[in-house]
């Protein structure tokens, strides 16, 4: 039976009043610029000026009283960033995070883990292990420099880590950084093992999954975000460390714990400002570049769960 003529304008009708009523583009694109005003007029006088002032010091050399320029071109940037003075830094730069991200990342997944549980008094023990994250790195540095120090320090004579020899000085300071990751993974990943269903984990039981096979198969694909997210975090604390070595070390011996950004400090004077801004455009791309290799490799990696 065929619909009567007069039924079609009133479905028509229908539908054009369920469409809501738009607000002008105009407007609503008032309404976002405005709201994003105050985020970018922070980040441009934080962020983007400072990185202006880098390039313009990479290209310009003041003389050594600061009171003229010369212009030195692009070509000073290529000299610096193939420098022995900026290859051995980059160098300490890794080593220092080759030797703090996978130990502090491991240690506190394995706090996290065990903290996981539904037992009495776990919150004093989630407290204790979370506590490091607290601390700043000139107070850790310092506890340490009580610890790893060679005529004062408890662990002084510990030749793996003692801070008198070059070639074991950076792992000596590495602990203050491992001690305060510890307690920053810890905390992101208890963060994230709240978050797996507990659904999942009882059928991943009743499957027959045993815990090292739910923790392989199951918890650890569904946290894999918060693992990415802690592996990229944590290789950028590590590229941008100065602290532990200005307060155990001051950069010795033998020059052996400094890192590139200690080295950035150190020109800081008028005379060497052009080649500590190269330095430090160096770095800012290093760490753009891995950040950016790390998330789009490990990404397809990395399960995400709805």
């Amino acid at each position: 039976m065929s619909a009567s003529p007069s039924a079609r304008p009133d479905a028509v009708g229908d539908v054009s009043a369920s469409i809501p009523h738009r607000r002008p583009a105009l407007r609503e694109a008032l309404i976002g610029y405005s709201m994003l005003a105050p985020a970018v007029a922070v980040l441009a006088v934080f962020a983007y000026y400072p990185l202006y002032r880098l390039v313009h010091y990479a290209l310009y050399r003041p003389n050594r009283f600061g009171t003229g320029e010369v212009y030195v071109g692009a070509s000073n940037i290529g000299k610096v960033l193939t420098s022995d003075e900026f290859l051995d830094g980059l160098w300490i730069s890794v080593r220092y995070m080759l030797y703090t991200v996978p130990t502090g990342l491991v240690i506190g997944l394995a706090l996290a883990l065990a903290a996981h549980r539904r037992l009495r008094g776990i919150k004093v023990f989630q407290a204790i292990f979370s506590s490091t994250v607290a601390t700043s790195v000139a107070v850790a540095a310092v506890v340490f420099f009580g610890l790893v120090n060679p005529k004062i320090g408890k662990f002084g004579d510990i030749s793996f880590i003692s801070l008198a020899h070059a070639d074991s000085a950076l792992r000596g300071v590495a602990l203050t950084s491992i001690w305060q990751n510890v307690g920053l993974t810890f905390v992101i990943v208890l963060a994230g093992l709240q978050a797996v269903p507990d659904a999942v984990l009882e059928a991943a039981r009743i499957d027959g999954f045993g815990p090292m096979r739910r923790l392989f198969r199951v918890t650890l694909p569904l946290i894999a975000p918060t693992l990415l997210f802690l592996v990229v975090i944590l290789m950028i604390f590590g590229f941008q460390a100065f602290a532990p070595m200005e307060i155990l070390t001051n950069g010795g011996p033998a020059r052996a714990t400094e890192t590139l950004v200690y080295k950035i400090f150190n020109r800081r004077s008028p005379a060497l400002i052009s080649e500590g801004s190269v330095m430090a455009l160096g770095l800012f791309g290093l760490t753009f570049i891995v950040t950016l290799l790390q998330l789009t490799i490990l990404n397809r990696r990395v399960h995400y769960g709805e």
